[in-house]
This record gives structure tokens, sequence and C-alpha cells, in this order.
């Protein structure tokens, strides 16, 4: 081989080993480095922070793992709306890939607060009746989707179940936070159904915990307490700590039943709950934010619908005298001895 040709061998092979040394430098030869996904987590209330435990396993279980192609920032806010405006705004600011809000505050804030943007928004447990959250259950809209809470049936079945157990119940007792969202379509299936059964809904709605513990307060210290159950509206004031402490400590005192809402509320002294279960309600997002992050717009993703779990507390059904059916006992998935 001549010199010329030993020359150009040898530029032509430098050549080579640039571009493959390029290549590797900056695309990694072709391979696309995976995505690493930031996901924002707004929490609405302690009884409701189980739920991001159900959605982060179910992503872990699809291929999302923490640390290394997921991030997540979970804010607890136990009703604080001033936070939730606060958390909903930096996780816009920092462009995250997604925003998982729970229960319905969260979720209308995150909504709200993503308008204009590219983040999408899955919610769960959040009410959607009366509250603009999505545009209809096949087709949320927008850029935002989730688990729906079964609100309106749900409340009502709760009655149903409450009735009976504690069939001589002719007043029963709601107290409620008359600005939570959930409340008007709670109250729009509730009033129509006790009518029917003849019993009367004794209303006390209140704006925060202080007027709900002065509220029970005052009916205490009354000759005639004027009611004979309590049935747990669907809102954060009355699965508070604070809110759900004071009523049950007002039921204790004074022997009344309660129907409850959220699990802990059986585990504590309500007669039953009777709703889909936090892990369960992760899980099922989990499996929506998965289709998000892979390309699908949140909006065209049907919302889910949720089963709901009864759980007997039969320890306080029997310290109250009460009785239960067979066939209650066996709709239950869980009984409380």
């Amino acid at each position: 081989m001549d010199l010329s040709k030993q020359i150009k061998s040898m530029q032509q092979m430098v050549v080579l080993i640039l571009l493959v040394a390029v290549c590797v430098f900056l695309t990694g030869c072709g391979e696309k480095k995976p995505k690493v996904y930031r996901v924002g987590i707004m929490s609405g209330a302690e009884a409701f922070v189980t739920i991001a435990d159900g959605f982060k396993a179910k992503m872990t279980e699809l291929g999302y793992v923490r640390g290394k192609n997921i991030f997540y920032d979970l804010q607890k806010l136990n009703n604080d709306p001033a936070g939730e405006q606060r958390v909903a705004k930096k996780f816009v600011e920092d462009n995250v890939d997604l925003i998982f809000a729970f229960p319905t505050d969260p979720a209308l804030v995150a909504k709200a607060a993503t308008q204009g943007t590219n983040i999408p928004v899955v919610f769960a447990m959040a009410g959607i009746e009366g509250t603009n959250l999505v545009e209809s259950v096949p087709k949320p809209g927008g850029n935002i989707t989730g688990v729906r809470y079964p609100g309106p049936e749900n409340t009502v079945k709760r009655f149903d179940i409450l009735f009976e157990l504690v069939p001589q119940a002719k007043r029963v007792y709601l107290i409620y936070d008359q600005n939570y969202p959930n409340a008007p379509m709670a109250l729009e299936g509730l009033r129509p159904a006790a009518l029917s059964l003849g019993i009367t809904l004794v209303e006390d709605p209140v704006n925060n915990v202080e007027e709900l513990q002065t509220a029970l307060q005052k009916r205490a210290a009354s000759d005639d307490i004027g009611i004979d159950a309590i049935l747990l509206m669907p809102d954060i004031l009355d699965h508070s700590p604070d809110g759900f402490g004071a009523i049950l400590k007002f039921a204790n005192e004074h022997k009344v039943p309660i129907g409850g809402g959220m699990e802990f509320t059986a585990d504590l002294g309500a007669l039953f709950s009777f709703v889909p279960e936090n892990v369960e309600m992760g899980i099922l997002a989990a499996t929506l934010a998965d289709k998000i992050l892979k390309g699908t717009p949140a909006g065209t993703i049907m919302v889910v619908s949720p089963k709901n779990n009864l759980r007997l507390n039969y320890k306080v059904i029997q310290e109250l005298g009460l009785n239960v059916s067979k066939g209650l006992l066996s709709r239950a998935k869980e009984i409380i001895r």
C-alpha cells in the first residue's frame, strides 16, 4: 500500500473514531435515556393519606421505580385551603409531569391551578356531581381524570344501612361543613330518602371544627339532645381528627349510634363504614396515571367508579343493644369483633 493510501485510511479511521465518541457522548449511540417523571401528590387530610400508598405501590408494579425513573413530592394538607393553593401553585411552577390530588377540594384546586398548562391531573376520592370537576364520566375533558367518590349513592346507602341497624331511630343528626362541595349532592339524595321512611333529618351546618364543637356542646347541655342517631357526612370536617373526635365523644356520652364514613370511623366506634378502600383508590388512580404518562390525554380517559366495602363493628353494635341481620353480616367484607 502506498503512503497516500495509508494516510487516507488513517484519516478515515480517525474520523470514524471521532464520530463514535461524539455519538456515545451526546446520544449514547442512539439509545434514548429513560424519562424520569416527577409527580406531585396533594393529600387533603390525614384520613386519606394511604391513598398515596396504594398509588405508589401500583406505580412500582407498573415499572416506575422511586428514585430511578420517578420521584414523588407528597404534600399532606389537613383541611388547609390556603396550603392547597400554595402547593398546587408550586407544583405548576416546578412543571411536574402529573399532579395526583385527593379528595374533592384538592382536586378542584389542582384543576384550577393547571389551567393553561400541559400538566395532567389525576384525582381520587373526589365528588364529581355538582362540582364541575369533569365534563362527564366517559369524557372528563380538559387535562383531568380520576377515581370518583360515589358520593350521592354512597350517602343514601349508608343512610339505609344505619336505618337497618337502628330501625327505631326517627331523628338522624347531620353535622357537616356547609361549604364542602360534596354536601349539597349528599343532602339532595338524603332528604327524599328520609322522607320516604318517615325520618327527620336534624341538620347542623357549620363552617369549621370550632363551630362543630360548639354545636355539640350546646346540644349536650339541653334536656333533650333531640336525636336518635348520627350519620357522618362526606366531608373532611367530619373525618378530621378533631371533628370526628368531638362527634365520637358526644355519641359515646349519650349512647347514640354513628353511621360511619371512612374505614377508620368503624375502627374507632362507628357502627360501620361503607366506602371505597383508600389503598384501592390509589391503585385505580395509578392505572390512569400510567396511561397518561405513556401518552394518552387525561381528558379522554373515562373516570373510574370504585366499589364500596362494608365493614361492621360488631362489638359496638352489641354494646348498644342493636341487632344485625344475617343478610347484612353476609354483605360485610370485614366484621370487627
